[in-house]
């Protein structure tokens, strides 16, 4: 995973790796965002409909993959029960083949709203710079004059965001816009992750009746009881449609199309749960052949951002 050629991208994450771990007094050894986390392993096996679309291997072929369920925020001990440890992340990875004696795979990173807060890297961390100057500052501050300015950031964060019963039960999205590849054809879709079980969120009066782990220890239970499934769906763009911009989304009459689905049946052991997710780095952007990135200015500083980050957290 190189950094992206692109430098003022990779000065971005910087900077947003340095705001968002003073803001959250992250310590050395965590993600700057969604720093608390489960691991678990499982398989992806894909529809008959993935292969016309892409000839990446995991969409022909069933493959292992790697899963962390996160909450927000870069404070590892944060409740779970606490309204900042929403959206919750949902990353997976794709095991390849390995190729040359070398590891290959490719992640998709979500979250569970159909939303970001900003179209670019540079904007979000002008928004967190107001957040952090607001603090005690008169009316209007410099946070209520962005959102003034930004209406998708304030949409952003007037978005409901309740609180889900557990992981296994709640949906993910992928922001920004991929290629799908398959020799001349070529597909613009946003992922969508749907979770079998459905989606069961929880209102203020039953969240604060749970502990302060509830959803790590309540996957655990339950994929000690049998696995856990996510239908792994597209939803396809047409002519037209905007695909460099994760604000503008495509309107609801967009064909979606399931892709395959996820199988977790193991959370990785304790033993292994610190040193691996210290160790694993998601990468945004697909560097495998049947996936292309679109020009969403937001995957470079993601990409970024998420490899800085991360070898800083194996240094530690």
């Amino acid at each position: 995973m190189p950094l992206p050629d692109d430098q003022q991208a990779v000065e971005v994450a910087k900077d947003l790796i340095s705001t968002l771990k003073g803001a959250f007094g992250t310590p050395p050894g965590y993600r700057p965002a969604h720093a608390k986390g489960v691991l678990l392993t499982g398989t992806f096996t894909p529809s008959s409909t993935a292969s016309s679309l892409s000839s990446a291997y995991h969409l022909n072929n069933v493959t292992p993959v790697t899963a962390r369920f996160s909450s927000s925020t870069g404070i590892p001990t944060i409740p779970d029960t606490d309204a900042n440890a929403d959206p919750r992340g949902f990353a997976v990875r794709f095991h390849y083949p390995e190729k040359n004696g070398r590891r290959v795979h490719t992640d998709i990173v979500s979250h569970s709203v159909d939303k970001f807060p900003t179209r670019t890297g540079a904007e979000f961390l002008e928004f967190l710079q107001a957040v952090g100057a607001s603090q005690g500052a008169p009316e209007p501050t410099p946070v209520q004059k962005f959102l003034g300015s930004h209406p998708e950031t304030l949409d952003f964060v007037q978005a409901p965001k309740p609180p889900p019963a557990s992981f296994a039960e709640e949906p993910f999205f992928g922001v920004t816009a991929f290629k799908l590849i398959n020799g001349d054809k070529e597909t613009f879709v946003r992922y969508r992750i749907v979770p079998t079980a459905g989606v069961h969120q929880l209102s203020a009066d039953e969240v604060s009746s749970k502990g302060p782990n509830y959803l790590i220890e309540e996957i655990h239970e339950r994929v000690a009881n049998g696995p856990v499934t996510f239908k792994l769906n597209a939803q396809v763009a047409e002519a037209g449609d905007t695909t460099d911009n994760n604000t503008v989304h495509w309107p609801e009459s967009r064909q979606v199309v399931e892709l395959g689905e996820i199988k977790l049946d193991k959370v990785e052991p304790d033993d292994k749960q610190a040193a691996e997710q210290k160790n694993i780095i998601f990468d945004p952007i697909p560097r495998v052949e049947g996936l292309a990135p679109s020009a969403d200015p937001l995957l470079d500083v993601r990409a970024a951002l998420y490899l800085i980050s991360g070898k800083e957290r194996r240094a530690a």
